[in-house]
């Protein structure tokens, strides 16, 4: 059997039925162009029949991307399977997705019908649609909860009525993974004509489920998953691409792959979370900021000596630049020494030492300790002497005018001035200052934060910059937040210069 598992992502049509999730069109064609560089196989588009903006969003996500193929769902109906072969007309690689329920609450309860008619209705849907596409998907609605032996009736009409693509979704996310796996490998050993097809999972998570019900599958035989990104979806939500994408990287005993392109997983969940206003939680697998985030002292200097010691994936490996070490009271020797050297400091043995006990006093009192604590505990005095330093600054801004600034630095005893125009008075600021230092140099972070509190707040600055392999870090702090932000910008190149 082939090894190869397809991605199926469904966030553009199961994620986005979330509420408050809803994407307008040309947000749904950032995030399918997005998902086309992922390197996902097939894009669930919409549900064209539901509404006119669906209709839409098939349409011009059909146009947009090219490499994957763009599914459009539908129920057993004509009316809906000529709608959504309408939606795809543009589509390179077209797929129909129909379907109906099988297990017993949806066909007595929900269809009032009958088995039989129920087998009649779905193969009559994939006969129509194998009229428009090539690519037919049949749904078994609430397949969890299905009957195996009647399961497998159904997927064996469905395949021979010309359905390319099972889909036996886990609707209620009932199952549990030994369940699930047996199901698929029921259907894989019963199903005279399954060779003819792809059999797909299709995971909820109502009882947490969801990823290793996927998993399962696969193993079983399935070779379609379908996901959305960050685990988006009705009630609790569906299976994590990058949950099963990354099980598959890691477990390479398994002996699985998919198209995935890894690197891009944290900017497409980034997009994804950011479009559809629906914050990532910190400790999410993965995704979350804690993912590669270590505050244990154990943890802390087993990943400084080894990375492999306390993680299993390498942040690089899905867009994270390095692992974050977290500075709490639970930290060790180890990480202290790290934070310092990544601030500038170069500290002997004794002087570590002396620092840290202050640290653990300071660190009982705070949940988190910044940068500008180390800065207090270290003593200024001990910082590598800056090569860029801050002469005067002078910026002009306002509604009807051009924000422009005038900076001149003090660059290892020369004397240097400049002017230059931005989007903002910061901007033009940090512009000036790379017109005098010709090094080029990326802006990758830049974060403001109150440390006091009132009409005389002391505003600190942080910025990250990239130069070539290298990032470096710079701090300020100011009642003015423009002199801050020259200080931390200032701060950060003089580590590079």
């Amino acid at each position: 059997m082939d090894n190869k598992v397809y991605i199926f992502d469904t966030t553009l049509r199961d994620g986005e039925q979330v509420p408050g999730c809803q994407l307008n069109t040309i947000e749904k064609i950032e995030v399918a162009k997005q998902l086309e560089k992922l390197g996902v196989d097939i894009i669930e588009a919409g549900f064209p029949i539901s509404s006119p903006g669906d209709f839409n969003s098939v349409v011009e996500i059909s146009k947009a991307v090219t490499n994957p193929t763009i599914c459009a769902l539908t129920r057993a109906v004509k009316k809906d399977i000529e709608v959504a072969a309408d939606a795809l007309k543009f589509a390179k690689r077209g797929r129909i997705h129909t379907g109906i329920g099988t297990s017993p609450y949806h066909i007595y309860q929900k269809l009032n019908s009958n088995p039989e008619e129920i087998i009649e209705r779905g193969a009559a849907a994939v006969k129509f649609a194998r009229q428009f596409v090539d690519d037919v998907e049949f749904y078994a609605e609430d397949a969890g909860r299905s009957d195996n032996e009647y399961l497998a009736r159904v997927v064996e009409a469905m395949i021979a009525a010309g359905a390319t693509v099972i889909n036996v979704p886990d609707t209620t996310g009932y199952c549990l993974p030994g369940e699930y796996g047996e199901k698929i490998a029921y259907l894989m050993n019963n199903v005279p004509n399954v060779d003819k097809a792809i059999i797909s999972t299709h995971c909820h998570n109502d009882l947490g489920m969801a990823t290793a019900n996927t998993l399962s599958g696969i193993i079983n035989g399935a070779r379609q998953v379908e996901v959305t990104l960050n685990g988006l979806g009705e009630r609790a939500g569906n299976t994590a691409l990058e949950e099963v994408v990354m099980a598959i990287q890691a477990h390479k005993d398994l002996d699985f792959k998919t198209e995935i392109d890894a690197k891009q997983i944290i900017k497409t969940s980034k997009l994804v979370s950011t479009l559809m206003r629906m914050p990532v939680q910190a400790n999410k697998a993965i995704v979350g900021r804690n993912a590669f985030a270590h505050s244990s002292g154990i943890h802390q200097d087993g990943v400084l000596k080894n990375r492999e010691t306390y993680e299993i994936i390498d942040p690089a490996d899905v867009g994270v630049k390095e692992s974050s070490i977290v500075l709490t009271a639970r930290s060790g020797r180890a990480a202290l020494k790290h934070r310092l050297e990544v601030l500038g400091y170069k500290l002997d043995q004794e002087k570590i030492d002396q620092v840290y006990k202050n640290f653990l006093v300071l660190a009982d009192s705070k949940k988190d300790i910044s940068d500008e604590d180390l800065e207090v505990l270290v003593g200024h005095e001990k910082k590598e002497e800056r090569v860029l330093k801050l002469d005067k600054f002078q910026v002009i801004c306002g509604k009807s005018c051009i924000p422009s600034a005038t900076v001149t630095i003090n660059h290892n005893g020369t004397i240097k001035t400049e002017t230059a125009t931005g989007d903002g008075p910061v901007d033009a600021a940090f512009s000036a200052i790379k017109k005098m230092i010709d090094i080029d140099v990326v802006l990758e972070e830049y974060l403001v934060q109150a440390i006091t509190r009132g009409s005389d707040d002391i505003g600190k600055v942080h910025v990250q910059l990239s130069h070539d392999d290298r990032t470096v870090h710079g701090f300020g702090a100011n009642v003015d937040i423009l002199t801050a932000s020259v200080w931390a910008y200032l701060d950060a190149l003089s580590k590079i210069v």
